[in-house]
């Protein structure tokens, strides 16, 4: 999962970040309500861990400013509050869920499985499987089935393919493809690893927007 972590306590954070990062996660950490707002306008991510306490604004008018966005993306509360006011509070304005400090970390990850197992694609067994028409990648296992049959994807293909089939139906920039796929020093460009991708997996999947990126329609 791609998590923006946004807590302003510098020992909290950093310690979120390594421990979250040791299971595997990729977290980008910010400390002011402004900045989480900004990237997560521009960035796609798969759940937000938000502090309350923030020094330039109220976690709880972040959350508001990002649910009148628009943004549906999973939301967990991490807060030293807890009375049932602000357990209330935070719930009503959007919150998918509301975890108090101290916590452990195998906690706060179990809450957020919970949460995204909500809102994408996890299936009833706990394996994180996308779908798009009849295509089916399970992220953990690193599979790919059409139709049922096994597709063989290198691991650049796959990782293009993963990041695509987390947003359907929006668009990716080149940019955003390549830090998440393409590895320092790749020679081959993206549209070499796409096209060889197309080839694999057919037509009707991906498509390009020109002087954007790509996207993978539903």
């Amino acid at each position: 999962m791609k998590i923006c972590l946004v807590e302003d306590d510098l020992e909290l954070g950093k310690a979120l970040q390594s421990s979250l990062q040791d299971e595997g996660q990729e977290v980008l950490w910010l400390r002011r309500a402004a900045d989480a707002r900004q990237r997560i306008a521009g960035e796609p991510f798969d759940a937000v861990l938000l502090d309350l306490g923030l020094p330039d604004g109220n976690g709880i008018d972040l959350l508001r400013q990002l649910r009148a966005d628009g943004k549906t993306l999973p939301i967990l509360i991490i807060t030293a509050r807890d009375s049932l006011e602000d357990r209330l509070q935070g719930l009503d304005r959007g919150a998918d869920d509301y975890l108090v400090k101290p916590f452990a970390v195998s906690e706060l990850l179990a809450r957020l499985r919970a949460v995204v197992r909500r809102a994408t694609g996890w299936s009833e067994t706990g394996e994180l499987v996308w779908k798009i028409k009849d295509l089916a990648l399970d992220e953990r296992r690193r599979v790919l089935t059409r139709a049922g049959a096994g597709v063989d994807l290198s691991k650049t293909e796959f990782a293009l393919l993963l990041a695509l089939m987390r947003y359907p139906e929006r668009v990716l920039t080149r940019r955003e493809l390549e830090s998440r796929a393409l590895p320092q020093g790749e020679g081959q460009t993206l549209d070499v690893h796409i096209s060889h991708l197309r080839q694999k997996i057919g037509d009707g999947y991906i498509r390009t927007v020109r002087g954007v990126g790509y996207v993978i329609d539903k």
